[in-house]
């Protein structure tokens, strides 16, 4: 079917690129004008942040929303200049849609918010909705209201979750600088100006409809703004590999006497198949963080899986038909540095490689795993967070805000806990005092505002500073405590209720449910693969090599970035600044779109080792003929790949730097101490053993089938 497929599209070129083109060009102008907005919405069902909102929103929807900081750092705050000027702007500030109340520093409800040496104070502005629910455009008109308002000797500054949203950078420029040097590197790998434009175009035909799907998904599926950049980078990636497999087939079709027709529809029939069933594994290793059931990741998962989705169609119905207009000239315009490859692979650098990797496999593997275990060594000090405000650029105003809150006050008073007391039928109002004179006792609180009650008297809300920073883990132990211990103590023998919420506590709890969940969804994730992988290549060993060695080269991932983005090594380079914690989704979806891209490079080269075993039955020369014959495409994808993430670590976003920066790692590590060490080395030492399965097993999987093509082998 597959090949028949590939035919008809070879054979119908203009129909088929006339129906991409179409399809692109509409696509692109549907999502633009169709697009859904994008939500930061981080709150878990069912956890004490998620219980103050519940209460909050019916009953004092004037304080369930979230809340904005106005900074003032001057000399003197009791300049009358200085607070004309502020009283002015807050004035201003309070015109805006949702902004609805104001305590401010000169008003008694926020006389505390001054710190000691009367050189700073804020004020607190209460939003009727979630920060998600303020748009971008919104929250940037704040920014440059407040903005305006400086003076010399009197700056302000905005701070809180709408303010970050409406500074996020969606990107562009990273995209840009990722495709220019994929494009290098493809063009260095194989010198052909049309051999690595095919797939360029490809991917990013898939990577225009892919991100057009996720802005229409974002109508109906709640969607981060960093989902577009996790949909390009993985469409980017997935799309260059599929492409530059197909392509580097049909190329070795080519160099061994086939006519450009059938070496078209072999090479679709056989890395096309390989990239089918890859990009398979991809889709269930990102739909996989569906079972998470976080709101805001499954935006995250349909959109990347969508993104795959299209570039797999990409390769194996459109890159035929490029395929097609290229014919014989897909070595053309050649660069003039670069060799032409078109010798026996056993002649090559890859083949001899593999020949002195099986002629030590147990050296090899040992100095392979020493190796991932160093890099792994880190991933021990691992902690999930949210990067806060500090990890942001020195150029934006969240950030501004946060440095001038932290020389006043201290860190803690950019993360206040909001406490949601309910008090029913107006009973308990007494714990109220109680509550406000034993919480400025607790270890880790630096402030207590006053409670402030619902018209009703039956629902109250107290703000507690901590003394520690959001992302510090004093601040997630310090909730706990007040949830355990503290807060139940002093209402034992009142009819009160209080929940611990905000937007601080419900980034803490949203971390707590991920890690919680996050052994069931890697089980998964890996069982079905294991599955997948059992029915393609009929082998329980190979299944659980490739599960195995993905899982390692992953551990190591982790490593490097706790290395790079907690301990701060190499952030002269790297531009990212140190913080306590990764942001608490980045670990699972590094897992799940790693896990996907190492099943790839395993699928391609054991693929081709599987076709040269089933003709040859000699394992140790199939995986050398292998290896040799995929070694030098699947470095140059995994270069490109690399290149691709690490553009976005160039880019101004700190949870967006960790993905790439991530992905880049863990990609690195894959195709070359595993793919080109390990997986060798083990199936050396596993000999036949290799391709075992049990028989009762070998009935009951599905057969997909595999094609052997010898006449595609250059």
């Amino acid at each position: 079917m597959l090949a028949r497929a590939a035919g008809w599209c070879y054979r119908n070129r203009g129909q088929t690129l006339a129906l991409w083109v179409v399809g692109f060009v509409l696509m692109v102008v549907l999502g633009g004008a169709a697009g859904g907005s994008w939500s930061t919405d981080f709150e878990v069902p069912g956890t004490g942040s998620a219980a103050a909102q519940d209460l909050l929103a019916p009953r004092f929807p004037a304080r369930a929303g979230d809340t904005i900081q106005l900074v003032l750092r001057t000399g003197s705050i009791d300049d009358p200049a200085v607070r004309a000027r502020f009283e002015s702007i807050l004035g201003r500030l309070l015109s805006y849609p949702h902004v609805v109340d104001a305590a401010s520093p000169y008003n008694q409800d926020g006389a505390q918010n001054t710190s000691l040496d009367r050189s700073t104070a804020f004020a607190v502005l209460q939003l009727d909705v979630p920060a998600q629910d303020i748009p971008a455009a919104e929250g940037r008109k704040l920014i440059a209201e407040t903005r305006a308002a400086n003076a010399e000797g009197v700056r302000f500054a905005l701070s809180g979750q709408a303010v970050q949203n409406a500074e996020f950078v969606l990107g562009g420029r990273e995209e840009g600088i990722g495709l220019f040097a994929a494009g290098l590197i493809l063009l260095l790998s194989f010198g052909s100006v049309i051999g690595l434009g095919l797939p360029i175009l490809a991917s990013v035909a898939g990577i225009g409809i892919g991100l057009a799907v996720v802005q229409l998904l974002a109508n109906v599926v709640p969607a981060p703004n960093f989902t577009p950049i996790v949909a390009s980078t993985i469409g980017l990636g997935v799309g260059i590999d599929y492409a530059l497999f197909i392509v580097a087939r049909y190329r070795q079709g080519l160099h061994s006497g086939l006519d450009p027709e059938t070496a078209a529809i072999v090479s679709v029939s056989t890395a096309g198949r390989a990239v089918l069933f890859a990009g398979t594994t991809v889709v269930v290793s990102v739909l996989g963080m569906l079972l998470v059931n976080l709101r805001f990741l499954r935006g995250v998962a349909l959109g990347a899986a969508a993104a795959v989705l299209v570039t797999m169609l990409a390769s194996v119905s459109l890159l035929p038909a490029l395929l097609g207009f290229a014919g014989r000239n897909i070595d053309r315009l050649r660069a003039p540095f670069v060799k032409a490859q078109k010798g026996d692979p056993r002649r090559g650098f890859w083949f001899r490689w593999s020949r002195l990797v099986q002629r030590r496999p147990g050296t090899a593997f040992i100095l392979g795993l020493v190796a991932l275990g160093a890099l792994a060594t880190p991933l021990f000090s691992l902690h999930l967070g949210f990067p806060g405000q500090e990890s942001q650029p020195r150029s934006r105003m969240s950030r501004q805000a946060y440095d001038m809150l932290v020389a006043g006050f201290g860190p803690g008073y950019s993360a206040p806990l909001i406490l949601a007391v309910d008090l029913p039928g107006g009973q308990g109002r007494d714990v109220l005092a109680k509550l406000e004179r034993d919480l400025r006792t607790v270890l880790g609180v630096a402030a207590v505002a006053p409670a402030q009650l619902n018209p009703a008297a039956d629902v109250a809300v107290i703000t507690v500073f901590p003394t520690t920073r959001a992302t510090d883990k004093a601040t997630e132990n310090l909730v706990h405590r007040l949830r355990d211990h503290v807060v139940p103590a002093i209402v034992a023998d009142s009819p009160a209720r209080v929940h611990v919420g905000g937007s601080n506590a419900g980034l803490i709890d949203s971390s707590e449910t991920i890690r919680t969940r996050l052994p069931v969804f890697i089980g998964v994730v890996v069982a079905l693969s294991l599955l997948l992988l059992m029915a393609e290549f009929r082998s329980v060993t190979v299944a659980l090599k490739a599960a195995v060695m993905n899982m390692l080269s992953i551990g190591a991932a982790y490593g490097v970035l706790v290395a790079a983005c907690q301990w701060g090594w190499l952030s002269d380079v790297t531009g990212i600044t140190p913080t306590p914690s990764i942001a608490s989704f980045v670990p699972m979806m590094m897992f799940a779109i790693l896990f996907g891209l190492s099943m790839d490079y395993e699928v391609f080269l054991l693929s081709r080792v599987r076709e040269e075993y089933l003709c040859t039955g000699d394992n140790a020369l199939a995986v050398a003929d292998g290896l040799a014959s995929t070694a030098r495409v699947i470095t140059a994808a995994a270069a490109s790949m690399v290149a691709a993430c690490l553009a976005f670590v160039l880019g101004p976003e700190p949870v967006v730097k960790q993905i790439g920066l991530g992905l880049a790692a863990a990609i690195f590590i894959d195709a070359t101490l595993v793919r080109m060490v390990l997986v060798p080395s083990t199936m050396e030492l596993l000999g036949k053993a290799t391709w075992w399965i049990p028989r009762w097993l070998d009935r009951i999987l599905p057969r997909v089938g595999f094609e052997s093509f010898r006449s595609a082998r250059t």
